[in-house]
């Protein structure tokens, strides 16, 4: 049993407690844990889709320019330790089990969440890391990353529709959920918004006296343009432009941008990997708006590739969006099989298949078997719709052992 097993367990305990969006609990454990929340400098990013990648952009530009730098995201594809980054590595494990234990000592009744963003910030004090970089889970306003203060630099990148049960049902009330994050005086970059959004974030960034900073500056255009991003899909642009802009306003070096922007890697968005028997495109699209980035980046692919060629190996959990994911997905794409990833409740095969015709598979190494034979060697999967069927098509594929997936 490795050193992280019984910490892991003790920690998925904690899973039934379920999201419970609110900061005086965390904000509490982090002053027994001695004000772990009250950073330095830091960034933290919000958004429906692109915070991850936006953040890893951050997190790679500043350790080009020689920061220590931690990043926290969520959730993870593989295993737990890859939410907790330090210099672009994964947290050792008995550093990982220290940090949970600390914070699962504490008295308070913290979530699984909660838990896993406190033992974030107590690893990066330990290794006395310079900028944190923190991706939002959920929202912003009241998510367990926003009990951290201190000279930030935040950011949103884009608001579309997603979880509307918790953040509201129309985009001007996601973006006040989002904007939460915005501090007193300090900056706020922000991507391309809907009208609607951007009108709120503005009102809220006033009201702060934060500036707000669009990212479409001139230089940062340019540094984007000549040095394209390493990531996969047109849609990335965008998420650099946001992280270039960032990086603007602490002050890192353009050549150093430059060398974040064509160096950054963030596995599971957009990313093309051949296998033994072909090739496989991996993406983490788990709403509408993500499954229309994503078949805006396969339309040169699809031109490439016989359509009959492209298989979608397609999951997804009940509470999305899944019928306008698919309808845009198979604009693009051939044959289907559809899958249950694990997470949470996931929309039976079933109903998927009724909705779009489609084969139906057990288990995601059946799903990726099948396709596979049926697009053959020169075709290519692609594997979308949850970001837990990407971590389980990834790992079974690549032979990688992983942490149970769960959707906090």
């Amino acid at each position: 049993m490795s050193v992280l097993a019984p910490t892991l367990q003790r920690l998925y305990e904690r899973v039934p407690r379920g999201v419970l969006l609110g900061l005086e609990r965390v904000r509490a454990a982090a002053e027994r844990l001695g004000g772990v929340h009250e950073l330095g400098r830091y960034v933290h990013i919000a958004g429906t889709n692109g915070k991850g990648s936006t953040a890893a952009f951050v997190a790679t530009m500043a350790e080009r320019a020689g920061l220590r730098v931690g990043l926290y995201s969520s959730p993870h594809l593989c295993r737990l330790a890859e939410r907790v980054q330090i210099d672009g590595r994964a947290l050792a494990d008995d550093a990982l089990a220290d940090a949970l234990s600390r914070v699962m000592d504490l008295p308070d009744e913290l979530t699984f969440f909660e838990v896993v963003t406190l033992a974030a910030l107590v690893a990066f004090r330990d290794a006395k890391v310079e900028l944190p970089v923190l991706e939002v889970g959920l929202g912003g306003r009241l998510d367990a990353t926003n009990v951290v203060d201190g000279e930030a630099v935040t950011a949103i990148t884009r608001i579309a529709f997603d979880h509307t049960d918790r953040l509201g049902n129309s985009l001007a009330a996601i973006a006040a959920e989002k904007a939460g994050i915005l501090r007193a005086g300090r900056p706020v970059v922000v991507g391309r918004l809907h009208p609607d959004a951007r009108a709120v974030v503005a009102a809220k960034a006033e009201e702060l006296g934060a500036p707000l900073i669009d990212a479409d500056g001139e230089r940062e255009t340019r540094l984007v343009d000549s040095h394209p991003p390493s990531l996969g899909g047109a849609f990335q642009r965008h998420n650099a432009l946001v992280a270039a802009t960032v990086a603007r306003e602490l002050g890192l070096p353009p050549a150093r941008v430059a060398e974040g922007l064509t160096s950054t890697r963030w596995p599971g968005r957009c990313e093309i990997i051949e296998t033994a028997e072909g090739y496989v495109l991996f993406d983490c699209a788990h709403n509408p708006d993500g499954a229309l980035a994503l078949k805006n980046a396969m339309l040169g692919l699809s031109n490439n590739v016989a359509r009959r060629q492209v298989g979608l190996v397609f999951g997804a959990m009940a509470d999305k969006g899944w019928r306008a994911m698919l309808d845009r997905l198979a604009q693009v794409t051939g044959p289907r099989i559809y899958v249950e990833p694990a997470g949470r409740q996931a929309v039976p095969v079933e109903e998927l298949a009724a909705y779009l015709d489609g084969m139906k598979a057990r288990s995601v190494p059946e799903a990726l078997i099948s396709m596979r034979q049926k697009v053959g060697r020169n075709g290519i999967l692609v594997v979308t719709g949850s970001i837990f069927l990407v971590g389980a098509a990834r790992a079974f594929l690549l032979g990688m052992t992983c942490d149970p997936p769960v959707a906090l």
